[in-house]
This record gives C-alpha cells, structure tokens and sequence, in this order.
C-alpha cells in the first residue's frame, strides 16, 4: 500500500513539472487526425453522473440524500505523454479514461461529491504541449475542439439534467480555461447567473476585469461569483511570472476573505495520496497572483521540499477547506434565495 501511495504521488508531481526543455514528439494540427466527437446523451461518454457514480468516488459520498445542487466539473490536463504527438485526447481511450477516473476525479472532483450531483463529462482535451511557446504555431484549432466539447456537455447538461437547480462550477487548469470562458458566455450578466452558487477555479490566471458583472468571492458565505488561485512554494517565483501569474486574482482557500494570510490552525485538511487528510498542515500568503504555500506537512514531505511548483496539488491541498466551503456556500445561497 505505501509503495502504491508513493508511486501515485510520483505520478503527480512528474504530471505537472514538466520540463519545457524536454523534447516531445509533435506535428503540425491535422483535421484528419481528430478524435470522433462526444456524444453527451450516451452515459459512456461522461466521467461521473449522479446515477453512475465510479468506484474512485464511493467512498467520499456520505450520504444518499436528495441533493439540490448540481457540481459541473472539468478536470485539467491529463494528456501529457512526449511520445503521445496527438494534439487532442480521444474520449474513446479506455486507458486515458481511467486515469482521469484514478487521479482527477478521485483526487480533486470527490472534493465536490457530497455537496451537490456531480457532472464530469469526458472531453478530447488539448495536449500539454499546446501551453509551450514551441508548439503553438503548429497546435491549430486543438483548443477549439476541446472547449466545443465542454460547451456542448454543459449545454446538453442544462437542457437534460439540471431542471432549475443552483449551480457549482468547478474545475483545473485546463479545465479552469474551458471553464473561464463558460462563465463568460452562459453567466456573467444573464439570467442563468442567478443561478451560480460559486464558481471554484483554480490553476489559471484570471483578471479581476475579465467578466461584466461576476466579481472574485471575498467571503466564505458570498454566493454568485468565483474564486481562483495558482500554488506556488512560498518565496519562491515561476520564470513566466510576468506571463501566466502576475495581475491576476489570489482568492484566500484557508478562510475564504481578503486576508492575505492563512495559519496551519485554520486549515481544514490536504487529501494526501493515501486517501488521508491532514488537517492544520498547510500556511499560506497570497501574493500578487500566487498563492505562496508552505511546504505541507505530510508522509515523505521531503519530496514536496524540491518542488516549486504546487499547481497540480492546487485542489488537493485545501480539499477538505473547499468541501466544507462549498457546502457554506450553499446554504448561504438558499438562505438569500427564499421563495
């Protein structure tokens, strides 16, 4: 069991510091090559609907009770193999599916699985290299394909599934750019924003001034907004600061306000690889763009010592501050939401 837990930690982490130096196979964007398009009213295509729960979520799930929510979840950038030149996930790959069921939607999406009914759609997400300066002249309309796919799941959730009920948005990285550009279209300033408990996410760079009418979130029981944030370790800076991070909004994941210091006492709990939490591990400061973190105080935290980057734990280190957080928020929602 812990050379099991240690190799999925390896796994992660190895996920997320990939190095822009490394050579990677690739081609130039080919329409011929896409991947057969989803098709939502056929339950293989989703990671998790309410009444096809996968076993990598069982155990998170509490109780059986109606809930009133929906939880609309993307998860992030799975598709990072060198020797993999496809420029887009197939959503037909049994292998790559499961590894989205084993590390995102076990790890990050069960931080949402007791708040509300849960919807992960599979998508043909971009390949890893579509973020390097290298590839980008040769990467085509691979985003396009991947944002169309999340868009016709959250249209076809609306349409099917929803029937009125409070939203939570939530997502990573990639997911959180699909996501950011949702929120554009079918919330900021319409009548479906009404309806937005809270937007969670993390792991991309959003500017206060990008959305009309949704504002950051700067109190743990304020509803209709969102709330995102980049890890980093603590004084230390990314190369591409000035690019991907600096400007951009830092919400608070400890107590969820404008304070731009959050103590061990007050956090709730990391979900470690070995299914555990770890309550009052992990300090914040909130810096210009970053979340700085300090080293967490987890099993093998030597390995966590010589990594700077702590985007692919960006979920996984307030797991337990989010899952208490979003239930917060929905209470707070139907309180101010009287009929």
């Amino acid at each position: 069991m812990k050379k099991n837990c240690y190799s999925i930690l390896v796994t992660l982490v190895l996920l997320l510091v990939v190095s822009c130096k490394a050579t990677y196979s690739s081609h130039a964007f080919n329409e011929n090559e896409i991947p057969l398009k989803p098709d939502y009213s056929n339950s293989k295509h989703w990671a998790v609907l309410p009444n096809n729960i996968p076993a990598q979520l069982q155990e998170f799930i509490s109780t059986d009770e109606e809930k009133l929510v929906d939880v609309f979840f993307v998860y992030p950038t799975l598709l990072t193999d060198k020797k993999n030149d496809a420029w887009n996930a197939s959503i037909n790959d049994s292998l790559f599916n499961q590894e989205i069921l084993n590390k995102s939607v076990h790890f990050q999406a069960s931080a949402w699985a007791n708040a509300g009914n849960l919807y992960v759609p599979y998508y043909r997400q971009s390949h890893y290299r579509i973020y390097l300066e290298e590839f980008k002249q040769q990467s085509g309309d691979s985003y396009e394909i991947a944002y169309n796919d999340v868009k016709t799941a959250f249209e076809y959730y609306l349409k099917n599934y929803n029937n009125g009920r409070p939203i939570i948005i939530a997502s990573h990285s990639q997911g959180s750019g699909h996501c950011k550009r949702l929120l554009k279209e079918y919330f900021d300033g319409t009548a479906l924003q009404k309806k937005l408990v809270a937007a969670y996410i993390p792991g991309i760079k959003v500017l206060s001034k990008e959305f009309k009418t949704l504002k950051p979130l700067e109190n743990f029981n304020e509803t209709g907004g969102y709330v995102t944030w980049n890890s980093y370790k603590r004084n230390r800076m990314p190369k591409k600061y000035e690019q991907w991070f600096k400007g951009g909004v830092t919400s608070n994941p400890i107590i969820w306000n404008h304070i731009k210091y959050g103590n061990e006492e007050d956090h709730k709990g990391l979900l470690y690889t070995n299914n555990k939490l770890y309550a009052k591990s992990v300090s914040i400061e909130v810096k210009d763009g970053l979340l700085w973190v300090a080293v967490p105080k987890v099993p093998n935290r030597i390995l966590m010592r010589f990594i700077k980057n702590y985007h692919f734990a960006d979920i996984n280190l307030f797991w337990e501050d989010i899952r208490i957080n979003s239930k917060q928020r929905i209470d707070a929602y139907f309180a101010s939401n009287k009929e």
